[in-house]
């Protein structure tokens, strides 16, 4: 009878501590689903360049999952780890969302960059035409042709599907040809001064 306590005994204390969690197994499959969500997360170009915060959530939920699953904390892994699947997941729905509107917002800046060429070069010979002007013509039209390539580029930028790089050049275009009728103005209120 005393051995039946004894089994009994260490039955019973088995059970407990399986209970309370030596016996309980790490989420592995949810675990390996937020390392390959954030994997695709971190691969994706848009995730990084327009989701940042969001990706950077998501690395920090992971290292946490990590953590966690190492200190035999697997509940609260499986917590992270979920976290780690819905941040990765936003993160790459933010970076499309983020792509669109920057490629939505290159595409306007090249539509108005065609008429501010157009008006610069305008401005810009009937600057040469009036007396008085003391302008370096040289300068300005080397600017107009810097203008007119980067706003090429950006356009080439659109056409690749490459909105930050189309950006950039369009806004290149834009300050340049600001300073190109920056210059003509002061240009002409010298000349009206000589007069």
């Amino acid at each position: 009878m005393r051995r039946n306590n004894l089994g009994f005994s260490l039955s019973l204390a088995l059970l407990v501590i399986c209970t309370v969690g030596a016996c309980e197994k790490p989420p592995a499959a949810e675990m390996e689903a937020a390392e390959s969500a954030f994997a695709r997360a971190e691969n994706d170009p848009d995730a990084v360049v327009y989701a940042e915060p969001t990706l950077t959530r998501a690395r920090e939920a992971l290292s946490r999952m990590r953590s966690e699953a190492e200190a035999k904390r697997y509940d609260i892994a499986k917590s992270y780890a979920a976290e780690v699947v819905a941040a990765s997941e936003k993160a790459v729905s933010d970076g499309r969302s983020g792509a669109l509107r920057a490629t939505q917002e290159a595409a306007n800046l090249v539509g108005t960059l065609k008429d501010s060429l157009n008006e610069a070069e305008v401005t810009l010979d009937r600057a040469r035409g009036t007396e008085n002007m003391d302008l370096d013509f040289e300068g300005l039209d080397q600017n107009l042709d810097s203008a007119r390539r980067d706003t090429e580029a950006a356009e080439s930028a659109i056409a690749d599907n490459k909105p930050g790089e189309a950006l950039e050049k369009g806004r290149n275009a834009r300050g340049t040809l600001g300073d190109i009728m920056t210059g003509l103005s002061g240009g002409a209120r010298a000349g009206s001064r000589k007069k």
